[in-house]
């Protein structure tokens, strides 16, 4: 049997943290087993259903390289699909016309409460035969008796007695389905064998399967992935960090560390943290997935993300970072040392931002000194070092960071001085600022000629100062 998965989101919004995992653990399930992963777009509720939705999905899973064999898939392009099994249910016994106003249905479901029933559709109508010119809904015939087993993968055998389910609409009043029969429909079209969705589903599994049992189909086999919370126990919101995915992607983060956090909320392999991309295909399996809820944590995922940037090839972030770069007006094709800066500034970043932001000097010209690093260290003192070293640099044939090195050794022996007396002033008059990788190499990768400007530069901020007072 090959195995067949699928990631079904509604594109009511953005795609979150809770829904990217769930088409992660579906993907990984595909690829592991040679598998095909299909993408639905589940947008029948018009009303909230939205084509910004539909792109941000799309992008989300383009950007975490979630790639899908089939698909997309999209309701809206199957109502005559829906029609025909709804019509089939009611030509074979399964379903039937409901004429229940709402006025009746709430008083129905308050007696209830108040006699601490569980509320559910009473069957008023289940044996009536209803006027398809009378305003209706339509409701599947759920069995009284007898009970549903479902063999979930991560909770194992749980057990339904039919006479708690209700006999529930599957066709509202204007016709349009509901959600329990279009997602049986597509899931028996589509030939899904193995839903991996959040236990918040597991109540409509039941439902979903006596619809397909009447249909004659095999149900799939189902495996409900606990909630996430955040770090105060409650519910995952967007005070906890559950924002869309493409925010992580603008604020800096790697896809194969949201990917690798994402794997590791609610399954783990031993002590493993990290993970490739094919060590989380060959390892991943549903057993191993929590059968309690997971805890969000923003520093574990900016942990992982430091990680990466650490041990991920220059080239690959490159490829990330070239959006944040164009943020401040720099166009990193322009820039053969692009790689190089990125070596540099890798065990220096937790997020692309960080290393966008602190490597702008690099390729870019800067009109003003960090305040306080030049009131620090671009005082009249620093003059005379500055001078010497920009003299000895101006001399030097081999522009390498060995080479650089050892030019700034020599001055701070030639003017016996520490090195922090000519490395940081050096350093703020080339990068305008305090922070920076190793001065040599950092000097190397800014080039001679605009050390050199640089510096003239820095010299008169010092003389500018002086004559201030």
């Amino acid at each position: 049997m090959t195995i067949r998965t699928r990631f079904a989101p509604s594109p009511t919004g953005y795609l979150h943290i809770g829904g990217a995992r769930t088409a992660l653990f579906s993907w990984l399930y595909a690829r592991k087993h040679g598998g095909q992963f299909v993408l639905r777009i589940e947008d029948t509720d018009r009303e909230r259903s939205t084509e910004a939705s539909v792109n941000a999905i799309l992008e989300g899973m383009t950007w975490m390289g979630l790639d899908y064999d089939e698909g997309p898939f999209y309701q809206t392009d199957r109502f005559d699909r829906y029609k025909e099994i709804i019509q089939m249910l009611m030509d074979n016994g399964h379903a039937y016309r409901c004429s229940c106003s709402k006025e009746r249905l709430e008083k129905l479901r308050e007696e209830q409460m108040a006699a601490k029933q569980k509320p559910r559709y009473d069957g008023c109508c289940r044996h009536k035969d209803i006027s398809a010119d009378e305003t209706h809904v339509i409701r599947f015939k759920n069995p009284i008796e007898g009970s549903v087993v479902v063999n979930d993968l991560i909770r194992g055998k749980v057990v339904f007695q039919n006479s708690e389910l209700d006999d529930l609409i599957i066709a509202r009043t204007d016709d349009t389905p509901t959600y329990n029969l279009t997602v049986v429909v597509d899931d028996m079209d589509m030939e899904i064998n193995h839903v991996i969705r959040g236990d918040d589903h597991l109540n409509n599994t039941p439902r979903q399967m006596n619809i397909l049992k009447a249909l004659g189909a095999e149900p799939p086999v189902y495996a409900h992935v606990p909630m996430i919370l955040g770090e105060d126990g409650k519910r995952l919101s967007k005070r906890h960090g559950a924002v869309s995915v493409m925010q992580y992607h603008d604020e800096g983060f790697l896809p194969e560390a949201l990917l690798n956090y994402l794997v590791r909320l609610g399954w783990s392999h031993g002590d493993q943290e990290i993970f490739s991309i094919d060590e989380m295909i060959e390892k991943f399996d549903l057993p191993g997935i929590n059968k309690s809820a997971s805890t969000f944590s923003p520093d574990k995922l900016m942990w992982l993300n430091q990680q990466y940037i650490k041990d991920s090839s220059a080239e690959h972030i490159a490829h990330h970072l070239s959006s944040h770069l164009g943020k401040h007006d720099i166009d990193p094709s322009q820039h053969e040392q692009l790689h190089d800066v990125i070596s540099a500034q890798q065990d220096r970043a937790k997020t692309l931002i960080e290393m966008a932001e602190a490597s702008v000097f690099f390729f870019k010209d800067f009109t003003e000194f960090d305040a306080a690093a030049a009131k620090k260290h671009l005082r009249p003192v620093a003059a005379e070092p500055l001078k010497v070293v920009q003299q000895a640099l101006m001399l030097l044939e081999a522009w390498t960071p060995e080479a650089i090195h050892e030019q700034i050794n020599l001055v701070a022996e030639q003017l016996d001085v520490k090195m922090g007396k000519i490395g940081m002033p050096l350093r703020v008059a080339v990068c305008g600022q305090g922070n920076s990788p190793d001065i040599n190499v950092t000097v190397h990768l800014i080039g001679k000629d605009k050390c050199i400007e640089r510096i003239n530069m820095a010299l008169e901020f010092i003389a500018q100062r002086e004559l201030a007072g």
